[in-house]
């Protein structure tokens, strides 16, 4: 019972842990690629058809498209907040604006995901949260969308240095508010490509390319293959995972931490185990003198006693196997255990992803500690001498 209740622990809670990563890491690759080129100059690099079309050459690849990113006043009417800086990200629409593949467009809440020209005015997606601080919305029923400007670093150097140069501000239209997580939400706008250039003053040139695979699970590949190919002082490539490490690191550990403090329940199991052996070696020691008087010998002595610990081992992984995998399923299926104010969170249950390679390893640990644990108890059983048995019984 104790390994069972062990092994049911350590993959109930790695399905947990796992359930929890893959949903952060999908929310976050919804707005960030599976592998991206960073220019490493300035003002960016001119032409990245180039690099687009060596980068779609990869089995891989499923798209790529060039971006601009910078930061920018945002400016509005509203009664909101205050003017806030935000960064702002130029992207070909088609690129993170298809529904099917989970990005932005699937995340946008309320309009949707368009920053084209309509009517001459180029449109602009907001966070939820920037946007209901600062009373923005798009356009809904008979209320018009609301308009805002971005101000960038560019636009203030041209205001002060050259006074006939025109209006500084980008003016834009509120299409839609996407909702990922509140460090997104508060502090990033998608605007057009074009307009980003513009905005930046940065001519013909890009910030880098933006690659979504068809496995992110290959992105570490895609990224060898890339540096093979570039080069790397004038661009650095980098996957999902380095866009987050920090994050993606802080929770690896976690289930690093709680995979060692279930994994001593196992233990005391397994000590458990040796106690119990070493009682049965002292009850049974006049049978197993019997035993080798009969000619039994101690190799055979020792595989009796292994055997007991490997079948207490099978018998408590495989229940404990079994059980974690039905509480995992049913919770991923009927969502048994809600999270505590899940209306704060995207989602409403403990979410649940298992890991073949987390229950064999999981199992296979079990087993080991459970025949390393009638080592011992085996040993001194097999050390028994017939004469020293039967005289102890007299």
């Amino acid at each position: 019972m104790g390994i069972t209740l062990g092994v049911a622990a350590l993959i109930v809670v790695l399905s947990v842990l796992n359930g929890f990563f893959d949903f952060v890491r999908d929310m976050l690759v919804s707005f960030d690629p599976h592998v991206r080129i960073v220019s490493l100059e300035e003002k960016g690099f001119d032409s990245p058809d180039s690099l687009i079309a060596l980068s779609i050459t990869h089995a891989q690849v499923a798209s790529a498209s060039a971006y601009v990113e910078g930061k920018a006043m945002l400016l509005h009417q509203g009664a909101g907040d205050i003017n806030k800086v935000v960064i702002v990200r130029g992207v070909d629409a088609s690129f993170l604006g298809n529904e099917n593949d989970g990005g932005v467009a699937a995340s946008t809440t309320l309009g949707s995901f368009s920053v084209d020209k309509v009517d001459g005015r180029p449109g602009i997606v907001l966070g939820r949260r920037l946007g209901e601080r600062l009373l923005l919305s798009p356009a809904g029923g008979t209320a018009a969308a609301s308009k805002v400007a971005l101000l960038s670093a560019p636009a203030i150097e041209r205001m002060y240095t050259q006074v006939l140069s025109g209006s500084p501000y980008r003016q834009f239209e509120v299409r839609g508010l996407f909702q990922l997580e509140a460090v997104f939400d508060e502090s990033h706008a998608f605007i057009d490509i074009g307009e980003a250039q513009r905005l930046f003053s940065l001519g013909q040139k890009v910030s880098g390319v933006e690659l979504r695979l068809h496995d992110l699970e290959q992105a570490s590949e895609v990224k060898a293959w890339l540096e093979e190919r570039l080069d790397t002082a004038k661009f650095e490539v980098v996957t999902w995972y380095d866009l987050q490490k920090p994050l993606y690191d802080v929770m690896k550990l976690e289930k690093f931490g709680a995979s060692l403090v279930l994994l001593l329940i196992v233990i005391v199991a397994a000590f458990n185990i040796v106690g119990s052996l070493t009682m049965i070696v002292i009850e049974k020691r006049r049978d197993v003198g019997a035993l080798r008087a009969m000619g039994v010998s101690q190799k055979k002595i020792r595989q009796i006693f292994l055997s007991v610990g490997l079948l207490i081992g099978l018998v408590g992984s495989g229940w404990g196997v079994g059980l974690g995998l039905a509480i995992s399923f049913l919770q991923k299926k009927f969502e048994l255990v809600p999270l505590p104010d899940a209306d704060s969170f995207l989602i409403s249950a403990y979410p649940v992803s298992i890991s073949g390679w987390d229950v064999f390893l999981v199992g296979t640990i079990a087993l080991v500690m459970c025949v390393s644990a009638a080592i011992y108890p085996a040993t001194r059983a097999a050390a028994i001498e017939p004469a020293e048995a039967i005289k102890m019984d007299g």
